[in-house]
């Protein structure tokens, strides 16, 4: 299922905006861009992803503005600063020259202090990347919910068309013993001709054939998965999967039933029947 949510906050002098992107995926797929210095929370921000999202390609984006928490430590660089003054003694000595060396001068060289930044509590900036990324997966999650119930609703249609069409399907198949009937009953007349036609033969023949083509099973079956694919639907939350399955049962009963009709008309409503649940297992591939 697709999903935006965004989520903003300024916790510890860190301005941290997260946004969460999701499209259609039948696995999760989760990405996190994370500025460079923060790549230590990655982990638990899947982790954090993993327990909200079933699937989908899921990009995380996270921007830090650290400005206003960034504090510097200053400290002397005292293989550096040793190394100006040693050569600077030297050239006093070797020069004969004044002896005016002094932290004023030293100070002036490159290198002879060392400015760093300091990181802060790796497990609080952790803590405060996964309060707002709750923020912005509250949004993600609102979002996909609206379009669950959309597509909950286009799969109720297709269900109703389904079974309008397995009512067909009912209705036709005993005509279709009937027709099969009267036509056996025409070829045994004009192969016997003014023979008294033997009834029982034609029954038993009948019969043999209704057993064959026979869709009573399916139908019935077919009746059941439909009722439920409303249970699903009503029970909501993470049902993609289980739905995925139904419907491989689905077009496994509408398969027998296809292999068994050898009526034009039949035909005509199974193909229907299959273009319906194809429909509805495209829609479930992006149902979470």
């Amino acid at each position: 299922m697709t999903g935006y949510g965004r989520g903003e906050g300024v916790l510890h002098d860190r301005a941290i905006t997260v946004e969460v992107r999701a499209v259609n995926n039948r696995y999760l797929d989760c990405a996190v861009k994370i500025p460079r210095l923060y790549v230590f929370a990655e982990e638990s921000i899947k982790a954090q992803v993993q327990k909200q999202v079933g699937r989908g390609k899921v990009d995380v984006l996270i921007s830090i503005d650290a400005t206003a928490a960034d504090k510097v430590a200053v400290s002397l660089n005292r293989s550096v600063a040793d190394g100006y003054y040693t050569a600077l003694t030297q050239m006093r000595d070797a020069y004969n020259l004044k002896d005016d060396i002094s932290v004023s001068l030293l100070s002036r060289f490159p290198d002879v202090f060392l400015v760093e930044k300091e990181q802060g509590d790796a497990d609080v900036i952790a803590a405060d990347l996964l309060q707002v990324l709750s923020q912005a997966l509250e949004g993600f999650n609102a979002m996909r919910e609206r379009e669950g119930q959309k597509l909950a609703e286009d799969i109720r249609a297709k269900a109703a068309a389904i079974a309008a069409l397995v009512e067909q399907v009912e209705v036709r198949s005993p005509e279709t013993v009937a027709a099969y009937r009267e036509k056996l009953r025409q070829r045994m007349q004009e192969v016997l001709e003014n023979t008294q036609i033997d009834e029982s033969r034609i029954l038993t023949e009948a019969a043999i054939f209704a057993d064959k083509v026979a869709v009573d099973e399916e139908t019935v079956r077919l009746r059941s998965h439909l009722s439920q694919l409303e249970d699903m639907l009503e029970q909501g939350g993470a049902v993609g999967r289980k739905l995925d399955f139904l419907i491989q049962e689905f077009n496994r009963e509408a398969n027998t039933i296809g292999s068994k009709c050898s009526d034009v008309a039949l035909s005509r409503v199974v193909v229907e029947l299959k273009g319906e649940i194809e429909k509805i297992r495209e829609q479930v591939q992006n149902i979470e």
